[in-house]
C-alpha cells in the first residue's frame, strides 16, 4: 500500500471526496476501506468553517491531508480529512469504512461485533479516534494515522445523496457511497 500524499488532498472537498471511497484508513493496527464520505467546504452553510476560523475549525483552514476531529452531541467524535488550499476551510467527512484488519480491536472498542464502522461516530469508536488526533498530519510518513492507496479504485458511478443529519445545505448533494 502507498500513503496518499499531500497533492491528493490539496483539492476541492467536493472533488477529494468521490476519489476517497476505495482507500484505505490506517490507525494504528486497524484498517478499514472507505465506503462513505461527505464534503463540506467554507461557502457551505453546514460547513464548521462556514463561520471563519476558531480555535475548534482551525485545522480545516490549515494545510490539506490532516485530521480535523470534533465532538458532537455531547457524545460521538467525528474524523475529516483536510483538503484545498491553506486559509480556504473545508474537508471530507469519513462517514463509513468496511473492516480489514484490526477488527477483533475495533470490536473491543466498540462493545460490539455488528455495524462497526458504519457511521461517522461509529468509525471514531472503532478505530480510536478522539479529540487529541486532530492537525495530526495523515501525509507524515511518520505517522501511525494515514489513508494508503491499495490499488482500489473508486467506483466509476458511486452513489450521490444529500448529505445526512444537517439542517442546511440540504440541496448540495455531497454525499458519496460505493
Amino acid at each position: 500500500m502507498r500513503r496518499v500524499g499531500r497533492r491528493f488532498f490539496a483539492r476541492g472537498a467536493p472533488i477529494v471526496a468521490p476519489e476517497l471511497l476505495g482507500k484505505v484508513l490506517v490507525v494504528g493496527g486497524s484498517a478499514g476501506r472507505i465506503i462513505e464520505v461527505e464534503a463540506y467546504t467554507q461557502d457551505d452553510p453546514a460547513s464548521h468553517s462556514f463561520r471563519g476560523l476558531t480555535p475548534r475549525t482551525a485545522p480545516m483552514f490549515g494545510p490539506a491531508g490532516h485530521l480535523y476531529v470534533y465532538f458532537t452531541y455531547g457524545m460521538h467524535h467525528c474524523a475529516n480529512v483536510t483538503t484545498g488550499t491553506p486559509g480556504n476551510g473545508q474537508g471530507v467527512l469519513l462517514r463509513a469504512v468496511e473492516p480489514l484488519r484490526g477488527v477483533d480491536q475495533m470490536i473491543e472498542r466498540r462493545g460490539r461485533a455488528r455495524n462497526i464502522a458504519d457511521g461517522p461516530g461509529k468509525l471514531c469508536q472503532a478505530f480510536g479516534i478522539g479529540l487529541s488526533m486532530t492537525g495530526l498530519d495523515l501525509c507524515d510518513r511518520a505517522a501511525t494515522v494515514g489513508i494508503f492507496d491499495d490499488g482500489v479504485q473508486p467506483p466509476a458511478h458511486p452513489t450521490v445523496t444529500p448529505r445526512i443529519g444537517i439542517r442546511v445545505g440540504l440541496d448540495l448533494l455531497w454525499r458519496w457511497t460505493t
